[in-house]
C-alpha cells in the first residue's frame, strides 16, 4: 500500500479504558498454530496492508485495518472526509484465511456519511474493521507477533513514551526480522487524534494499519502516515481510542479482544522470536513482495506528488 507522507505530528487522545470482550466470545485458536493473528497481511482491490489488532461484537469477529487501505484515489490523498473509498462489502483477503473477509466498518465512509466537519477528524481518523467469514473465526489468535498483549485499550501518551509494533510490508521481501519495532513518541497532532513515531526502521508501503502498543501492553494506535517533513521518516499514528469511540458514535461499536500471550517489551527477544516460522504471518503464494503497493501508509509532502 502507499505510504501518507505528512508534515506535522500530534498527541493521543482521551483515556478509553480496556474493552472487556463478552463471554459468548470465540475459543481463540493456540498462538502457535493460529493462521489468523495481529500482523497478518491485508489486500484490499490490489493494495496491500497490515492488520492491526482483533475485535469482537454480537456480530462477528473483525480485524482492524487502516481506512486509507480502501481509498480508491490518489496516493497522496489525506483527507478522510473527502477522498474516495472502496464500498462497504467490498471482499478482503487476508492472509491464513480460507474465505475473504469483507469491509465492513470505514471512518473514511462513516465520517462522509456523517457531514464530519472536524479538520482533525478528517485528517487523522484512519481505521476501518474486516469482518471475517465464520468459517475462519477458529483459526484466530489475537496476540500481537513477537510481543503479546494487547492487555487492553490505551489513552495518550507523553512525549519521549516507548511504544512497540509489528509490520508485514511485502516490500521488505520476507526479511521477518525487520517485522517487529520499538520507538519513541515525538509529538502530537491533529489535538490529540495522531501521534507522532519514530522507530529505528520507519514503517514503509505496506505497513499501513499496523498496531502500536504502549509499555504496559495496552492497544493505542494505527499506523497511516509517512513524514517527509519536517521530521523525516517519521510515521503517523492515530489514536485507537478516539477511532474506536467515534466508530461507537456511529453506530458500530466493537471490543478490542486481549491477547492470549502474555505482553513482553522486549524487542531483542521480538527479532529472534522472528525468525521462526509463524503460519499466521507468512505470506501466501500470490503475495509476491512489492504486489499491492498501490496503496498503504498515504504519503503527502506540502501538496507535492507522491514520488
Amino acid at each position: 500500500m502507499t505510504l501518507r507522507r505528512r508534515t506535522v505530528v500530534s498527541l493521543a487522545a482521551a483515556l478509553v479504558m480496556a474493552a472487556i470482550v463478552p463471554t459468548s466470545a470465540p475459543a481463540w485458536a493456540p498462538a502457535s498454530s493460529a493462521t489468523i493473528r495481529p500482523g497478518a497481511q491485508t489486500f484490499t482491490g490490489g493494495g496491500q496492508c497490515t492488520a492491526n489488532f482483533v475485535f469482537t461484537n454480537a456480530s462477528g469477529t473483525y480485524i482492524g485495518q487502516a481506512a486509507h487501505c480502501a481509498g480508491t484515489g490518489a496516493a497522496t490523498e489525506t483527507d478522510g472526509c473527502d477522498s474516495r473509498s472502496l464500498p462497504l462489502g467490498t471482499p478482503v483477503r487476508v492472509t491464513g484465511a480460507s474465505r475473504p473477509g469483507t469491509l465492513a466498518y470505514s471512518s473514511w465512509i462513516a465520517m462522509q456519511a456523517a457531514g464530519e466537519s472536524d479538520p482533525d477528524a478528517c485528517a487523522f481518523n484512519d481505521f476501518a474493521l474486516v469482518k471475517l467469514d465464520p468459517v475462519d473465526v477458529g483459526k484466530v489468535n489475537p496476540s500481537v507477533p513477537g510481543f503479546g498483549g494487547p492487555t487492553g485499550v490505551g489513552g495518550p501518551s507523553a512525549r519521549h513514551a516507548t511504544v512497540f509494533s509489528w509490520g508485514n510490508s511485502s516490500l521488505r521481501g520476507g526479511l521477518r526480522p525487520l517485522a517487529p519495532k520499538q520507538g519513541l513518541v515525538v509529538g502530537t497532532e491533529g489535538g490529540g487524534w495522531s501521534r507522532t513515531v519514530y522507530t529505528v526502521t520507519p514503517g514503509v508501503p505496506g505497513d499501513s494499519g499496523s498496531g502500536y502498543i504502549n509499555v504496559t501492553g495496552e492497544a493505542i494506535g494505527v499506523l497511516s502516515t509517512v513524514a517527509v517533513l519536517p521530521l523525516a521518516l517519521s510515521n503517523g499514528v492515530g489514536d485507537l481510542g478516539r477511532e474506536l469511540e467515534y466508530a461507537r458514535s456511529k453506530g458500530f461499536g466493537v471490543s478490542l479482544v486481549p491477547g492470549t500471550e502474555p505482553f513482553r517489551p522486549d524487542l531483542p527477544r521480538a527479532i529472534l522470536g522472528s525468525r521462526r516460522a509463524d503460519p499466521a504471518l507468512l505470506p501466501g503464494p500470490a503475495d509476491a513482495p512489492g504486489q499491492g503497493s498501490r496503496r498503504g501508509l498515504k504519503t503527502l509532502v506540502d501538496g507535492a506528488p507522491e514520488s
